[in-house]
């Protein structure tokens, strides 16, 4: 008997050490993983940025950027095209880019759908309504709207939208009937942009045009520092909800059981989403897929929707994605330039593609 029972205390023993072991490895695995996906994302992040700032009408070194950028020393010429017209551009890109992708994460979270995001549920559209009135019938008679007054016109008509998609989804439990919804609402904030548009001065089109194409061409220092000010905050703000995103994740149930304040966190949740959103929509106008595609390739690629790598990695995934869609925009047709969702929606359309296909499998399975 004795024996016996030492027998089988170095099975149960030798079972925890191999599970022990498991786990570490697991976890090792895990961390590499996360690793070289961050590597990955900010080697893919400088070298973007250093061919964006080589690539335009103007060629400069990479020796010469790394002056200009780091010693604030070169020629006139190569200090202005790089610090006054192609950095602000390509950090307001970066910014915007990674806010849009963040935007979408917390939709898909909200809706509980990955294909969730916010030009496909008219958030866009509804922040592009709304700037179009103000553009139309204040700058008419102001001569000026600053960026500030942009983004609050742009996150209202956000929280018009959302106002709207919240409304229908206290009926309609379906997500694909409530996605369906949202996109109405993206027809009907355009038809009524359009409206606005057929009546208005020619003036007023020409600035709406510019603005409703879509890109990051124009954009300041001024630009950046307040766009850059408003999503930090809300970056700060999101990645401080990561606990309670990941137990909202598990079920509602499950965050009510952790302590969290549902009613709550999906106001905070949606709030944030909106701002991220419209302050993209402010500057660079309506961007497609951006919101969908990257928080769906980051996931895969790390294998997880843990909020606390994802967020930064979301973040980090759409400025690369919008500062690379920005370098073809500019550089494909040259001198023409594409309009950025033109870019994007070329790029990350067949993304939100694969998903639909991969989930049905997924469900067949």
């Amino acid at each position: 008997m004795p024996e016996q029972e030492t027998r089988e205390n170095n099975t149960i023993q030798q079972t925890v050490k191999n599970t022990e072991t498991s786990y570490h490895a697991e976890i090792l695995k895990r961390r590499m993983r996360y690793t070289l996906v961050f590597v990955i994302l900010a080697v893919a992040f400088l070298l973007v940025t250093v061919i964006n700032i080589n690539t335009g009408n103007v060629d400069i070194s990479v020796g010469r950027i790394l002056r200009a950028v780091f010693l604030r020393k070169g020629t006139t010429d190569d200090m202005n095209i790089i610090w006054k017209i192609r950095l602000p551009r390509i950090l307001m890109a970066a910014i915007l880019g990674g806010a849009l992708s963040l935007s979408g994460f917390l939709l898909q979270t909200f809706f509980e759908n990955p294909i969730a995001g916010p030009f496909v549920l008219g958030i866009s559209s509804g922040a592009k309504m709304i700037v179009a009135v103000v553009m139309i019938l204040v700058v008419a008679r102001v001569g000026a709207i600053s960026s500030w007054a942009m983004i609050l016109a742009a996150f209202a008509g956000s929280l018009l939208s959302t106002g709207f998609i919240l409304l229908v989804s206290r009926t309609v439990r379906n997500m694909s009937a409530l996605l369906v919804a949202g996109i109405m609402i993206g027809y009907i904030c355009t038809a009524v942009t359009n409206l606005l548009v057929t009546f208005a001065a020619d003036s007023d089109i020409a600035n709406l045009h510019n603005w409703s194409q879509g890109s990051f061409s124009g954009m300041t220092w001024d630009n950046v520092y307040v766009g850059g000010g408003i999503i930090a905050v809300a970056v700060v703000l999101v990645f401080l909800m990561a606990k309670p995103i990941g137990a909202f994740q598990l079920g509602e149930a499950y965050a009510q059981s952790m302590g969290v304040n549902v009613k709550q966190f999906r106001i905070a949740l949606i709030l944030l989403s909106s701002i991220l959103s419209a302050t993209v929509t402010a500057f660079a106008g309506p961007i497609s897929f951006v919101g969908i595609a990257v928080p769906f390739l980051i996931k895969r690629a790390l294998h997880t929707a843990s909020p606390v790598v994802v967020i930064p990695a979301a973040f980090l995934g759409g400025a690369v994605f919008c500062m690379a869609c920005d370098l073809i925009a500019r550089v494909a047709f040259a001198p023409t330039e594409l309009e950025i969702s033109t870019v994007t929606a070329i790029f990350g359309a067949p993304v939100v593609i694969f998903m639909l296909i991969w989930r049905q499998k997924g469900k067949r399975a």
